[in-house]
């Protein structure tokens, strides 16, 4: 946190100090901003303003924030770790799935445009803020030289997590299709079951205020919940010091947000752990009358028997039927999970421990950073010289998991630069994660199709698989794109919900389609 002495002698604060400047001026001609969206920013960055000048007239929260300072200087002033490129992160949006009724004066519905539009807001305001501040402070080159080195370490924990999480969130997904591919499961699309328990993590984590509570060394935001109670039971809660809740949270979320454990978890894990491309093709392969079901009855086993990926075959309305099962399924079980998420955030606060940030930024950051980087290392070496590369029995190893791991990352890194870079273009419609889903999409489509010709050998073929599950699954997400559903208006919500399953099955249907009802789908080369 940054502070600067006003002209009456006391503390301004100006909030989270944010380092790259790319985003905090948006190109105003990237996109036509009505009236009543430059009013929203407008108002926006007054509330920002008179929540971080409050902070000096607020006993609590400025004498916590003075002790933690002196104790630890280099805690709450942070320039430099913060990029401000993270705010375009969907996963990491205001507003959340649930707005909390516990919080009083922020229970107010906001949609994913006018968060957008009060967090561009809110960047430029700080770029003001931060522009006057340096004009204050010293110029030294070694000042200089130990901001970029912050910057820097921040970016390298950032990429760290998200390798290390897309290998945890590629394991977790890949264990759970197995062990849900079993005979009688009532859903035999095993993708399913990933794509609702990412929703969950990602609905949690939007809205816990608890495990990042202590954010950049300073509890703020607790700290103004915590004043706030303390109000509503004195006489004097009207007074000139109450405290804008609906403001400190809005700066809550923007800390939060840039905290690389946090973009981890949220960015990597989850996006990793749900996969949008996976979900398009159990819809064609529905449509084709190709999906891969458990056998069943134990007629299934007989001398003559029947295979997971054989089909009675059937009429085009029953395979209308089970495309619209798919979607209308997967859709509205990840939304429900989403929600469920953030519930479970909201009556488990009590109970929910905040990680210190001491810990945070001196233990696990730079733990994760040789984690990710051997874990990554380690997975290319098992896909080198796998552990049953010597064996007479067919190699599995590699198809079932190594290959996925050793290009999940790949995935991952490449969806957080898209999402970056993309999703604050089209303040109604998420750019960056629309990209990464139809691309991957295509390329698992492409992949699907060379997996399936009588050409190449066990190794291609484990390749293959290895882009489908690891590549394909971490570029695209599911998690992320049922929070835009949720957070966006609702005529905006729909549009990009339907543009994104129709273009991205068109694009199946061209790539596979023309393969399966030409020549037709050849058997595997390599067990899966």
């Amino acid at each position: 946190m940054g502070s600067q002495d006003t002209a009456d002698g006391g503390l301004r604060y100006h909030g989270p100090q944010y380092n790259s400047t790319r985003l905090s001026s948006p190109d105003s001609n990237s996109m036509e901003r009505t009236a009543s969206e430059r009013i929203i920013e407008r108002n926006a960055s007054n509330d920002v303003r008179k929540f971080w000048n409050a902070q000096s007239a607020t006993d609590v929260s400025s004498t916590a924030a003075q002790k933690a300072q002196a104790a630890n200087p280099q805690v709450s002033h942070h320039d430099g770790d913060n990029p401000d490129d993270f705010a375009n992160l969907d996963e990491l949006v205001d507003p959340a799935p649930v707005q909390s009724q516990g919080e009083g004066q922020t229970y107010r519905h906001r949609s994913l445009e006018a968060g957008r539009g009060e967090e561009q807001a809110y960047r430029r305001s700080e770029e003001i803020q931060r522009k006057a501040s340096r004009e204050h402070r010293e110029g030294s080159r070694g000042s200089k030289q130990e901001e970029t080195h912050s910057k820097f370490a921040t970016q390298i924990y950032v990429v760290s997590y998200l390798i290390l999480f897309s290998i945890l969130g590629t394991l977790a997904r890949l264990g759970l299709q197995a062990i849900t591919f079993y005979p009688g499961a009532p859903i035999v699309f095993g993708e399913l079951w990933a794509n609702f328990g990412g929703s969950l993590v990602m609905g949690f984590l939007s809205e816990d205020r608890m495990l990042f509570r202590n954010e950049w060394g300073t509890p703020t935001y607790h700290q103004q919940i915590q004043q706030a109670k303390k109000q509503g039971q004195d006489e004097k809660s009207g007074s000139e010091h109450s405290v804008d809740l609906k403001t400190a949270k809005k700066a809550h979320t923007a800390t939060k947000k840039t905290i690389p454990l946090y973009v981890g978890l949220a960015t990597g894990f989850c996006g990793c752990f749900t996969s949008f491309s996976s979900f398009i093709r159990d819809v064609f392969l529905a449509l084709s009358n190709d999906l891969p079901t458990p056998l069943n009855h134990p007629t299934d086993y007989r001398p003559i028997s029947a295979t997971t990926d054989s089909t009675v075959p059937r009429n085009g309305g029953h395979s209308f039927m089970a495309l619209l099962a798919i979607i209308i399924i997967t859709v509205a079980l990840c939304i429900s999970g989403l929600h469920i998420g953030a519930h479970l955030a909201i009556d488990l606060e009590r109970f929910i421990p905040s990680i210190p940030f001491k810990l945070c930024r001196k233990v696990f950051d730079p733990t994760a950073v040789f984690l990710a980087w051997g874990c990554w290392l380690g997975a290319i070496i098992l896909a080198l010289f796998p552990p049953d590369r010597d064996s007479t029995a067919p190699e599995i190893w590699r198809g079932r998991a190594v290959f996925a791991l050793v290009f999940a990352p790949l995935g991952c890194l490449g969806r957080f630069y898209a999402s970056m870079y993309l999703n604050g273009k089209i303040v109604s419609f998420p750019l960056g994660t629309f990209v990464v889903n139809i691309l991957g999409t295509a390329i698992l489509g492409m992949s699907y199709d060379l997996q399936h010709v009588p050409l190449g050998g066990v190794i291609g073929c484990q390749v293959l698989q290895g882009i489908q599950d690891g590549f394909c699954g971490c570029l695209t997400t599911v998690s992320t794109w049922v929070s835009e559903l949720g957070s966006l208006r609702r005529r905006h919500s729909y549009l990009y919900g339907a543009a994104s399953v129709i273009i991205a099955l068109c694009f199946m249907i061209v790539i596979m389609g023309t393969m399966r009802w030409t020549i037709g789908f050849s058997e595997l080369r390599c067990v899966k």
